[in-house]
C-alpha cells in the first residue's frame, strides 16, 4: 500500500475499540498491528463517558504513535518531511494539528483517518499528523490555537492555501459530520490548480510577523520544554499543547509590561461577533444575519455565500475568521457573495472596538486570561430582570461571580475576598456595561502585571470595596 493508499482495508474505528477491549491486535493487512492502546479505539471508548480529557493522557500519545508513525497514508509528526514530499510528487501538503489526549473534535478526528468518502481527496495531498507543538514555525502555523483539531494546506514553496477548524465539533466530541472538511479540501485543491498564477490573491492568506520562531522559544515555554518529545520519558510532561502558545505569547507580553494585544485577546473571530451565522456544511455561507449588527448594515442577507472576503478565496469558515484575525482595529472590508446567481459586492466597516465583542467565554485559552484580570474569578453579565431585582440599571456594569478558582493564581480573588454569587459594579475605575470578554481586554490593555486595583462589588443589597492584584 502507497503512502496515499485508500482506507477501504482499514478496521473500523468500533472494531479498533472491541480489539482493545478484548485484548486483541488489529491488523490492516500489510500495515503495522494496531496494539491494544491504539488511540481510535481507545478515544472512542473513552468519548462515551463524554469527559472533557482522556484519563490516560500518556497512554493516548502512545497509542497514536505505535498507531500512525508507519501508517500507509499520514507522515507522523514530521512537517520538514511533508514540505519534501509535497515538492517531489507536486502535490499540495496537508497537515493535521491534533491534540491527542483531548476528547473535543475525537469524532471528526476519527472520521478523518477512516471515513472511505474522504479517500479519493486526500489521496490527492502529502497528508501530515503533527500531534505536537513545541517547534512548529510560528511564522507559518497560525491559526486557532484553542482548538484540538486543526488543518493547514499549503503548497510545496510554503504558501499557505487555506485553514480548518471547527468549533461544532470541539464543542461536541461526538459530532462527526465531515461535509464542511470536504469542502475545505476541495478548495484547497481548486487553489492548488490555480497556483501561481493565484498568488496575489492567497497574500493575505499567509501568516502575520511574530517575536519568536517556535513556541519552545517563548520565555514561559522555554522554561520547562525543548524541540523534541521526551519518548523514553514521560511524553506528556514534554508536549506543547496548542493553546500553550497563545497563553505564552500573552504571558510574554504581560512579564514585558506591555498591554497585550487585542488579536492575542480575541484570536480568530467568529462570523457571530459581526453579526453572522455561517453554516457548519458549507464553504462560509450565511444562514441568519443579525439586525442593526455589523453584517446587517453591510446588506448581508441570509442565503449569501462568499466568493471572497478582503480580497482572500474562502475554503472554510476557519478562514473566515482568519480575515477577522488580521482586519483592522477599525476600518472596512470588502465581500464579495453570491446571491441568486450574480456576484454582489458589499462592504463591511468595522468601527472602533469591534473585536472586543468576540465570544471568548468558553475558550480554554481564556482560562488563564480569567487568572491573569480577574484572580480566577468567572463571570457572567446579570440579564435586564437580575439586573431589575438588584436595583441595577441595564447599562450599568453587573458581572455576577459565576465561579472561582481555589489555587495558585486562580485562588487570588478568593484569597483578596471575593464570593461567589458577588457581582462586581466596578472594576478599575469602569462601570458601565460590558461582557466578560469585553472587561478582560480593557482590564489587560490597561493594567500591569503587579499592579492592584480597586473592585466594588454588591454582595446580597451591601456594597463593599475590595483590593484585587493583577497577575
Amino acid at each position: 500500500m502507497t503512502r496515499c493508499g485508500r482506507l477501504e482495508n482499514r478496521p473500523s474505528v468500533v472494531a479498533l475499540a472491541r480489539d482493545c477491549v478484548t485484548g486483541r491486535d488489529a491488523y490492516d493487512g500489510r500495515m503495522t498491528p494496531l496494539r491494544l492502546i491504539a488511540p481510535l479505539a481507545f478515544l472512542f471508548t473513552v468519548t462515551l463517558t463524554h469527559a472533557a480529557a482522556v484519563k490516560d493522557r500518556e497512554g493516548a500519545v502512545r497509542g497514536d504513535k505505535a498507531a500512525m508513525e508507519n501508517d500507509a497514508r499520514w507522515l507522523y509528526n514530521d512537517v520538514d518531511r511533508g514540505f519534501a514530499e509535497a515538492k517531489k510528487t507536486g502535490k499540495p501538503l496537508l497537515v493535521v494539528l491534533r491534540c491527542v489526549p483531548c476528547l473535543s473534535c475525537v469524532g471528526l478526528d476519527a472520521q478523518v483517518l477512516t471515513e472511505p468518502a474522504l479517500a479519493p481527496l486526500l489521496d490527492r495531498f502529502v497528508c501530515v499528523r503533527l500531534i505536537n507543538a513545541n517547534a512548529i514555525d510560528l511564522a507559518r502555523f497560525q491559526f486557532d490555537y484553542d482548538l484540538s483539531f486543526s488543518t493547514m494546506f499549503f503548497n510545496a514553496d510554503g504558501t499557505i492555501y487555506g485553514r480548518y477548524g471547527s468549533w461544532v465539533h470541539q464543542a461536541d466530541p461526538d459530532q462527526k459530520e465531515t461535509i464542511g472538511y470536504r469542502k475545505a479540501l476541495e478548495g484547497a485543491l481548486a487553489l492548488h490548480r490555480g497556483y501561481p498564477a493565484n498568488r496575489a490573491s492567497l497574500e493575505g492568506k499567509q501568516g502575520g510577523p511574530t517575536p519568536f520562531r517556535t513556541p519552545v522559544e517563548i520565555p514561559e515555554l522555554a522554561k520547562k520544554y525543548g524541540r523534541e518529545l521526551n519518548w523514553g520519558g514521560n511524553v506528556m510532561q514534554s508536549c506543547v499543547h496548542c493553546h500553550q502558545v497563545g497563553e505564552a505569547f500573552r504571558g510574554y507580553y504581560r512579564e514585558k509590561g506591555e498591554p497585550v494585544p487585542l488579536d492575542r485577546i480575541y484570536p480568530m473571530p467568529a462570523a457571530e461577533t459581526i453579526g453572522l451565522s455561517l453554516a457548519p456544511d458549507k464553504t462560509a455561507a450565511i444562514t441568519a444575519v443579525e439586525a442593526d449588527s455589523i453584517a446587517g448594515r453591510a446588506g448581508f442577507k441570509a442565503g449569501d455565500e462568499f466568493i471572497s472576503f478582503a480580497g482572500q478565496p474562502l475554503i472554510s469558515i476557519a478562514d473566515f475568521s482568519w480575515v477577522l484575525h488580521r482586519a483592522p482595529e477599525s476600518g472596512a472590508l470588502a465581500a464579495v457573495v453570491k446571491r441568486g446567481g450574480a456576484d454582489v459586492a458589499l462592504a463591511v466597516a468595522l468601527p472602533a472596538g469591534w473585536r472586543m465583542r468576540t465570544d471568548i467565554s468558553k475558550r480554554v485559552g481564556t482560562w488563564s486570561m480569567r487568572a491573569m484580570a480577574f484572580g480566577g474569578l468567572t463571570l457572567v453579565d446579570l440579564d435586564d430582570t437580575a439586573r431589575k431585582e438588584r436595583g441595577i440599571a441595564p447599562d450599568a456594569l453587573a458581572l455576577f461571580v459565576k465561579g472561582m478558582g481555589q489555587f495558585n493564581k486562580h485562588g487570588t480573588a478568593k484569597k483578596a475576598g471575593f464570593l461567589k454569587d458577588d457581582v462586581i459594579v466596578e472594576f478599575a475605575g469602569e462601570n458601565s456595561r460590558l461582557t466578560e470578554g469585553e472587561l478582560i481586554g480593557r482590564v489587560l490593555a490597561t493594567t500591569k502585571l503587579g499592579e492592584t486595583v480597586e473592585v466594588t462589588v454588591l454582595r446580597g443589597r451591601e456594597r463593599m470595596a475590595l483590593k484585587l492584584p493583577m497577575q
